[in-house]
């Protein structure tokens, strides 16, 4: 079914707006559409008053966590991480499954349509997306603790897994390979993986250097090299590396992510939560040529999924431990909200033009957030929440329209009854 959003406001400029075959079809000034040849199965909107924005895409979450909030409150990383891997002992697909069901209901709320995850039984979160309609990039997870066993049984899961899944069946899945970090993954089994990726032509999604402990750790162990320095060395670092965190940067790490295109992904809320650090080097790295994103991390850490939420935060941090306050302007933010993670991802994302994707959030302006005369990004976000969110179309379709989401109560249910999985851990 065609969509026809008609007087919906873009770039400051009233349009009427067709989206056809999951792609912007057209783009004209308002009225336009009453000439044009319309047939079929069409839905129409009425969007005098609103504002089409392109929907966010969350670059690194965990998003199975959502039914984890509030399990390490208060405490150091390390203490968190260990708390967090047992609970995660507790886990399995019918867990992840409607956990992912419960991150897709707020993340439609927050004009998400596209998020990078990184879980456990990745295709229970697969699964609850193509029934959500969220796009949803994600793959097999290694960490193999160091232990050899593991790695080979891993290495056999990963490559049944991937076959599997690069089927073409999946249309909402963009596959990737992941491993969790320098310190819980072996040397040999990250240049595997890094090989399998790149043979398979494959992101690869990691943290690195979130914490000040892991840069030390690492020069402690491999002759004093940094961990993006490591990973160079290995010869790891591509453009298609999505490398969460990089907080603890020297300049010539900066170097170096620039130069081999890496799209690095700031997490503020996560970061600053976990005491990890505020310094992201965000304007460095862009200038090196680095692909700069966003993400909300997971829900035990970051608490929510809200990237509005993130954005400001994000912004408010550079402002201030930069004592300037033209630090990370509203065009820059956006941009790291949207096109920058589609172009990371590898899809036609990230804008609202004709040919993309139709994948975008309508806002909803009545209300005091917007009375003002400032500027439009400016209220969104660093007045408005994410409610004032009305509707998101993913691919073409509607997956809230007037903050109604098919379902909801009834994920909500089935999601109290799988917290039971993991409450005796908590």
């Amino acid at each position: 079914m065609a969509i026809l959003l008609k007087d919906i406001t873009v770039d400051g400029i009233r349009k009427d707006m067709l989206i056809d075959k999951g792609l912007i079809a057209r783009i004209e000034p308002q009225g336009s559409s009453a000439l044009w040849p319309l047939a079929g199965d069409l839905e129409i909107m009425d969007c005098r008053g609103k504002v089409a924005i392109p929907a966010f895409v969350n670059m690194h979450t965990h998003s199975p966590m959502t039914l984890m909030r509030g399990i390490g409150e208060d405490i150091a990383f390390q203490q968190w991480l260990s708390r967090i891997w047992k609970v995660e002992e507790s886990i399995d697909y019918d867990y992840v499954y409607w956990a992912t069901k419960v991150a897709c209901l707020e993340m439609i709320r927050s004009g998400c349509a596209t998020f990078n995850d990184q879980y456990w039984f990745f295709e229970a979160s697969v699964k609850a997306c193509e029934e959500m309609g969220l796009r949803i990039a994600t793959g097999y997870d290694v960490m193999d603790k160091m232990d050899p066993a593991e790695a080979e049984r891993q290495k056999e899961q990963c490559i049944a897994k991937t076959e599997l899944f690069l089927n073409g069946k999946h249309p909402g899945l963009i596959y990737e390979l992941n491993f969790h970090a320098i310190y819980s993954v072996s040397e040999q089994m990250m240049l595997w993986v890094s090989e399998y990726a790149k043979k398979n032509n494959l992101n690869l999604h990691i943290h690195l250097s979130e914490t000040r402990k892991e840069v030390e750790d690492c020069k402690a162990l491999h002759g004093g090299l940094s961990p993006v320095e490591y990973l160079e060395d290995l010869g790891i670092l591509s453009d298609r590396l999505i490398a969460a965190h990089t907080l603890w940067i020297s300049p010539r790490d900066i170097e170096l992510l620039g130069k081999r295109g890496v799209s690095c992904v700031h997490n503020i809320n996560s970061n600053t939560k976990l005491s990890s650090g505020y310094c992201f080097r965000y304007k460095e790295l862009q200038d090196a040529g680095a692909n700069v994103c966003i993400g909300t991390d997971g829900c035990a850490s970051s608490n929510n999924l809200d990237m509005l939420e993130a954005m400001k935060t994000s912004a408010l941090f550079q402002k201030a431990w930069r004592d300037d306050p033209s630090a990370m302007p509203l065009d820059t933010l956006m941009d790291m909200a949207t096109i920058n993670g589609a172009k990371a991802l590898r899809i036609n994302s990230g804008v609202l033009r004709e040919g993309a994707r139709a994948d975008l959030s309508i806002i909803d302006t009545d209300s005091t957030y917007f009375l003002s005369e400032g500027p439009f990004l400016a209220n969104l976000v660093y007045s408005a929440h994410s409610d004032c969110i009305d509707s998101l179309i993913c691919d073409g379709r509607f997956l809230m329209r007037e903050r109604e989401i098919p379902q909801e109560k009834e994920i909500l249910h089935q999601a109290r009854k799988v917290l039971s999985k993991i409450s005796q851990k908590q």
